[in-house]
């Protein structure tokens, strides 16, 4: 009989290594159960290599591998993720519950999903995962050979599940969860994109007028004020335009290095990761949405895996792991460490200082009622109401701060070409005036 090594969680969260003996893995999986363990992985342990046989199992180790695998990979664009786009993994998510959920045996439901499949990265994906179920694998060790397109979230819930024998509701509620983070994440993108697409326009008139247009004023009031001088203000929009002109291409290369290396500051350091998730978090106007959009993901991400069995100090390991922001990742690794020493979930949440009264007070309230997912989606459900209220409400009030803002630039410039010939105007007044009196 051969042997299993396992890695598993206890009732408490505590991780545990060890093997046993079974017929297959399923077997061992149930006896696992059975010891009161949630396992996360169990593999058949390496048999003894004998003399000489290193070279005849090569290639029936390559045969092996064959079946298990797809030949062909996913395409998989670096820098760009899996190059599956969001909202094609959630149609799949939803219909592959619905499949599974009308009693289509779950490898039959994969084939039946790769054929309609237009997406040629998930057709692959969905080809893949199908010939590991066949050759023995969980759908959830499928799963993990893509990390790039199913994160920890995703796996550990259908790990879950197939514990649970709730696959299909697992799917379900990871559907329903990804449909509404897509509905979030999309409402503040399309309140980001307005003022954006404004400034893009404020920024190409203020080089057009500065590059091409500015300077030819400089060469008229050279000749109109005969070597007069210009206001301050005008000496000072005409400075900038000099500049502007002269190192045109060298200003553009500054723009786009200062903004590449503080992309890289904010996106590749701790320190600058830190600084920026800091200021996202209270940054005025867009900061309170922002919070709420984290709370959101946080008490909703917990919540979906606790109600689907996953253990709590697991559940918190992947939710810090996809809170999206360090601060927020910060609170969660307190209350692990709070769980871990049997203490409540409340006192490290409150002593973050990220998450407000109300929501400390409901994770409170489940805690003691013993209905704390529940709460936890009551609570997420409360916050992506507020976040559509607050984007609502933010891009009523950017609309009118933008076109201002772009009014100044332009009218700022304006102003600037206009007061030498104001000052022109009035010193022709002035000779006008005096001429007219003389020949009186």
């Amino acid at each position: 009989m051969p042997n299993f090594t396992y890695v598993a969680m206890d009732s408490r969260g505590k991780e545990t290594k060890g093997t046993l003996p079974a017929a297959n893995q399923g077997e061992a999986i149930n006896r696992l159960k059975e010891m009161g363990y949630f396992p996360t992985k169990v593999t058949e342990a390496e048999k003894p290599k004998e003399k000489g046989a290193d070279k005849k199992a090569a290639p029936a180790k390559k045969a092996a591998a064959g079946k298990g695998k797809s030949t062909r990979k996913p395409l998989n664009i670096p820098g760009f993720g899996s190059g599956i786009p969001p909202k094609v993994l959630t149609a799949f998510t939803r219909q592959l519950a619905t499949l599974v959920d009308a009693g289509l045996p779950l490898l039959r439901g994969l084939r039946v999903l790769q054929k309609q499949e237009k997406n040629p990265s998930l057709k692959n994906i969905l080809e893949s995962l199908a010939m590991s179920i066949e050759s023995g694998s969980t759908f959830s060790e499928g799963l993990a050979q893509h990390p790039k397109t199913f994160n920890r979230l995703f796996v550990n819930m259908v790990k879950a599940g197939e514990l649970g024998g709730v696959l299909e509701v697992v799917l379900q509620r990871l559907s329903e969860f990804m449909e509404k983070a897509q509905k979030i994440k999309g409402k503040v993108v399309a309140a980001m994109f307005y003022p954006v697409a404004v400034l893009v326009v404020a920024v190409t008139i203020l080089t057009v007028l500065m590059v091409f247009v500015v300077p030819k004023f400089k060469l008229i009031f050279a000749d109109m004020l005969e070597g007069k001088p210009l206001p301050d203000f005008t000496n000072f929009v005409l400075g900038i335009s000099e500049l502007m002109a002269s190192h045109f291409i060298a200003s553009c290369l500054t723009m786009v290095g200062t903004f590449v290396g503080i992309k890289l500051f904010i996106s590749k350091t701790k320190m600058g990761v830190r600084l920026w998730d800091r200021l996202q978090l209270n940054m005025p106007g867009v900061g309170p949405v922002l919070r709420k959009v984290a709370i959101g993901r946080f008490t909703r991400t917990l919540g979906t895996l606790v109600s689907s069995g996953v253990p709590i100090l697991q559940a918190l390991t992947i939710v810090k792991e996809t809170a999206g922001n360090v601060i927020i990742g910060d609170a969660v690794s307190s209350v692990y460490a709070s769980v871990k020493e049997g203490e409540t979930i409340t006192a490290p949440l409150e002593a973050s200082r990220v998450f407000p009264p109300m929501v400390i007070s409901m994770v409170d309230v489940g805690e003691q009622t013993g209905a704390l997912p529940e709460m936890l989606m009551k609570i997420a459900d409360n916050y992506d109401e507020e976040v559509d209220n607050a984007v609502s409400a933010m891009t009523s009030l950017i609309e009118p701060v933008m076109i201002v803002f772009l009014a100044v630039i332009v009218g700022s410039i304006v102003i600037a070409l206009f007061l030498p010939l104001i000052s022109l105007i009035d010193q022709l007044g002035q000779e006008g005036g005096g001429g007219g009196g003389k020949d009186d």
